[in-house]
């Protein structure tokens, strides 16, 4: 539980990606290739403001999704990174003006049940991450051939 932070600032960032790359795409309008070599356009696309910013923030995102998986069990991380969709979601209702129906809001409410039930279980870890695991094992059980992290 002590590494949340970190997967907050993954989930939060991949969101904020997220909702960058939608303003560049709205600012450069639709996208067609024809006339055009299909290679120029897409470095237009990747180098247009907002969506180089949103890759960038995609770039950040994913080193502390790195290390965050260096710490905690990707069975306990990975699951919190849905939460960027309740993050995406509501921001793009009061950004962009995107429909929040009853169906999406009950998705929301199950994807942050199943969160939360995956954070309680982070407890029975004790706080340990994957460093104070490998250490709790005896060093005549380690084979030459494991990787020790």
């Amino acid at each position: 539980m002590k590494y949340i932070v970190f997967i907050l600032f993954t989930v939060m960032t991949n969101a904020a990606a997220q909702l960058m790359l939608k303003q560049g795409m709205m600012s450069l309008g639709p996208i067609s290739f024809e006339g055009v070599n299909p290679l120029v356009k897409l470095l237009q696309i990747v180098f247009s403001p907002w969506v180089f910013l949103g890759l960038c923030t995609f770039v950040i995102s994913m080193a502390s999704h790195l290390y965050v998986l260096s710490k905690v069990e990707l069975s306990f991380a990975y699951p919190f990174l849905s939460l960027a969709y309740v993050a995406v979601a509501i921001f793009a209702y009061f950004v962009f003006r995107e429909d929040l129906n009853g169906w999406r809001i009950a998705g929301i409410a199950f994807i942050c049940v199943g969160t939360v039930l995956i954070a309680q279980s982070g407890r029975d870890l004790g706080g340990r991450g994957h460093e104070d695991q490998t250490a709790s094992i005896p060093p005549d059980k380690i084979q030459a051939n494991e990787i020790v992290r």
